[in-house]
């Protein structure tokens, strides 16, 4: 498949701290790409990299098969970007932030009121044309600066945590209309700290840690890359110390836990794992309560890669 971005040896210091290590990605055409990673990983520089906001010392860039350097505006008309502080006039109704926003890209008067006109339903603004920013709820703000930052119909989107500090109901629309997007032909970089988006949206997934790749793959590629496959916990009044350690010594598992009256096994492979726990519990007499099997998660997968200690 044609690649949208297409990053090369990326190399960016900032004095002693290099922000990319030879930093590669590559992203296909019509793919939703989840680029992850702790503070101070690189995200953020990369993504000003690659629309030339920020030069770098190293590596090359294409966008669409074409160098992206600070002057490329023909490749700037296909790329739009919603980044994670709203960025609009205050002093503009919805319409003319939309109208203005559009405007640095198509100068037809009239298709530029159509692809207004679009944006404002695609977001569902219809109401709300006439409205200063300030009149607005935080979820409707995050709309209209998504309105603004695709208006023009671009084939390349950057969304970076476009989800911050809304209510459910925004959350969830503003999810649906990026698979909307794509599935109208745009390509999708999507960055956020909630992993349940990520893993609900991205048909691929970079983790980024230390201004390289930590990790690359589909959410199931990823989840096989960590140790911890599947976690059994079980509720049980007064396990023997005996019964734990041998629990321990079931195929596969790797750790068990006794708190709280709660056992946890921890399971790295095997297909039967639960099976077992429940053979061995009723072949011993051990009365017990809820049982529960937890596959990891892509938060899990995330730790485990990045580590669990707190980045500034």
């Amino acid at each position: 498949m044609a690649l949208a971005i297409k990053v090369s040896n990326l190399v960016k210091r900032y004095k002693d701290l290099v922000a990319l290590d030879h930093f590669n990605l590559e992203v296909e055409e019509g793919e939703i790409l989840g680029l992850l990673g702790p503070n101070g990983s690189g995200k953020t520089t990369t993504i000003n990299c690659i629309l030339s906001l920020l030069s770098y010392d190293k590596g090359e860039i294409l966008i669409f098969d074409q160098e992206m350097k600070p002057d490329s505006y023909e490749i700037k008309k296909n790329i739009g970007v919603v980044m994670q502080n709203v960025a609009v006039f205050d002093e503009m109704n919805v319409y003319e932030n939309i109208d203005y926003f559009c405007g640095l890209y198509i100068q037809d008067k009239n298709l530029r009121k159509q692809y207004v006109e679009e944006a404002i339903a695609f977001v569902g603004l219809e109401d709300y044309k006439k409205f200063l920013p300030k009149k607005l709820s935080g979820g409707l703000l995050r709309r209209l600066n998504i309105a603004c930052g695709i208006a023009h119909k671009p084939k390349l989107i950057f969304f970076d945590e476009p989800t911050v500090a809304v209510d459910p109901q925004s959350r969830n629309q503003i999810l649906e209309g990026i698979l909307a997007l794509n599935r109208n032909g745009a390509t999708i970089i999507y960055t956020s700290h909630y992993m349940e988006e990520v893993e609900q949206i991205c048909t691929r997934i970079v983790i980024m840690d230390n201004g390289k790749n930590a990790a690359v793959g589909t959410k199931e590629e990823l989840k096989k890359m960590i140790k911890n496959t599947e976690s059994i916990s079980v509720e049980i009044l007064g396990l023997a110390q005996e019964d734990i350690d041998t629990m321990k010594r079931l195929p596969h598992a790797y750790s068990a836990e006794y708190a709280d009256n709660h056992l946890k096994i921890n399971f790295s492979g095997g297909k039967h794992n639960l099976v077992r726990v429940l053979e061995y519990l009723q072949e011993k007499n051990i009365p017990f309560g809820r049982v529960y099997s937890e596959l990891p998660t892509l938060n899990d997968v995330f730790l485990e890669i990045t580590g669990k200690a707190l980045r500034d």
